[in-house]
Order: C-alpha cells, then structure tokens, then sequence
C-alpha cells in the first residue's frame, strides 16, 4: 500500500460522519489541554484556532 492509498483513507474518513465527530473530539481536547495548562490565558485564540482546523479538517 502506497502513501498515497493512505492519504484517501484518510480523506475518505474525515469525510464521513464518525470522521468528523473524531475531529471534533480530539480538537476539543486538545484546545481543551491547552487552556488548562495556560491557565485560559488564551481560549480566544484557541477557539479560533480550533474553528479554522476544524473548517479544513471536516466535512462541517
């Protein structure tokens, strides 16, 4: 199996609906983590950041 056959499993995932609640899930967690540990100094940035991942990653 070639990178790219890897590369359209994972297109292919993240286009279906369990793909786009994983996404959402490990975003979340992840601006989640990040706030924690700066005290939620930055959770304006992290929410934005997390949206525009989100715009790109998903199919929603």
């Amino acid at each position: 199996m070639s990178v790219g056959d890897f590369t359209e499993k994972g297109k292919d995932f993240l286009g279906s609906e369990k793909g786009e609640r994983t996404s959402d899930d490990a975003l979340e967690k992840g601006s989640d983590f990040a706030s924690d540990r700066t005290g939620g100094k930055y959770d304006e940035h992290l929410d934005k950041g997390a949206d525009a991942a989100d715009e790109r990653i998903g199919n929603e």
